[in-house]
């Protein structure tokens, strides 16, 4: 069904800048799937700086559009009345009367906008490139009457609904994973098997991803893949070959990806981990539970770097014993396969 559409100019305007200023307000950090979330709950741990007065209140139904723009990275404000986030966001009103705020951040994430902002950005470095806000605001937004939004609404629920329960199912997987690995190793930041350890940097080699030139990227065949954030990358990305791991660096720091193919691409918001002749499965697994997250702690900005990780000490394990583990997660994998076939 068609919809009419308006520029996204006539749905919000800018926001009064507020400041914390030395008022107590939660802490919000902006995720690609979930929108706004309190900041411990994204990094189990406050990071925002210790000076909060410069950040900017938000208010309930507001529009927040953080950077890259080209990445989703935008949302309403739904969780509580008052939140302050980061001072380089943006801040909006928006016209309820038109449009439900819900319905906008949907809108306004969809595949369709998403390569709006991408055919528009500006600028030369990838991440940095912006939108100009008269080009924002010129986007078309399709806007059905709020009765219809409302329904619209409620199958997007529905459907999330449904994701979110075989999300579930995949997450039980994991633990699961997650408990064969202590049961085999122990825990990999306690060592509650008095196994052999060694240094961090000595398991792995963490190499920050670099810039392809823009004809490789074109000419040379690179496979496109989902980045730390969830989002496909096709900007700065570089070639590994004989598979490895990755490891984010900003952003979702920790989240880790494996691959055995042939090539890997990353982009400068990622960490490359140089297996040392490691499994990439089991080197993966040992990544995140090693909970790369923590080393963040106390810093303004959430932002890994390799000198965090020296002397700190890793449980030091066999090629053998890799491998039985991966072999156990290559069955796990295939009875995730298998649910998600029986519910088709």
């Amino acid at each position: 069904m068609k919809y009419k559409t308006v520029k996204l100019g006539t749905l919000i305007s800018p926001a009064k800048n507020v400041r914390c200023g030395d008022k107590d307000y939660p802490v919000l950090s902006m995720t690609m799937h979930n929108g706004l979330v309190f900041q411990d709950e994204k990094f189990k741990k406050v990071i925002a700086s210790k000076d909060t007065s410069n950040y900017k209140v938000v208010f309930r139904n507001q529009l927040v559009i953080s950077f890259p723009i080209d990445e989703g990275v935008l949302a309403a404000q739904r969780i509580i009345d008052a939140g302050i986030v980061s001072p380089a966001y943006g801040i909006w009103n928006i016209d309820q009367k038109q449009v439900i705020p819900e319905f906008l951040e949907n809108a306004l994430r969809c595949k369709r906008a998403i390569d709006y902002y991408k055919a528009k950005l500006r600028g030369s470095t990838a991440r940095r490139r912006s939108l100009p806000v008269p080009t924002l605001l010129d986007f078309n937004v399709p806007l059905p009457t709020i009765e219809e939004q409302n329904s619209i609404l409620e199958i997007i629920h529905k459907t999330k609904q449904v994701i979110d329960n075989r999300q579930n199912v995949i997450s039980k997987l994991d633990d699961l994973i997650k408990a064969r690995f202590v049961e085999m190793f122990g825990d990999p930041i306690r060592n509650t098997q008095n196994r052999k350890t060694t240094e961090f940097v000595n398991v792995v080699k963490m190499q920050r991803g670099f810039d392809l030139p823009v004809q490789d990227r074109q000419q040379n065949g690179a496979i496109p893949v989902y980045g730390s954030n969830g989002a496909l990358d096709h900007h700065n990305i570089a070639k590994v070959q004989g598979g490895g791991v990755i490891t984010g660096r900003s952003g979702t720091i920790g989240k880790v990806f494996y691959t055995e193919g042939d090539y890997w691409p990353l982009n400068t918001s990622l960490f490359s981990v140089d297996t040392h002749g490691n499994n990439v499965v089991y080197l993966a697994y040992l990544l995140e539970m090693f909970d790369l997250t923590r080393f963040v702690e106390g810093t303004g900005v959430p932002t890994l770097n390799r000198n965090m990780f020296h002397n700190k000490p890793i449980i030091d394990v066999g090629l053998n014993e890799q491998i039985r583990f991966a072999e156990f997660v290559k069955q796990v994998d295939k009875s995730k396969l298998l649910h998600f076939d029986n519910v088709a």
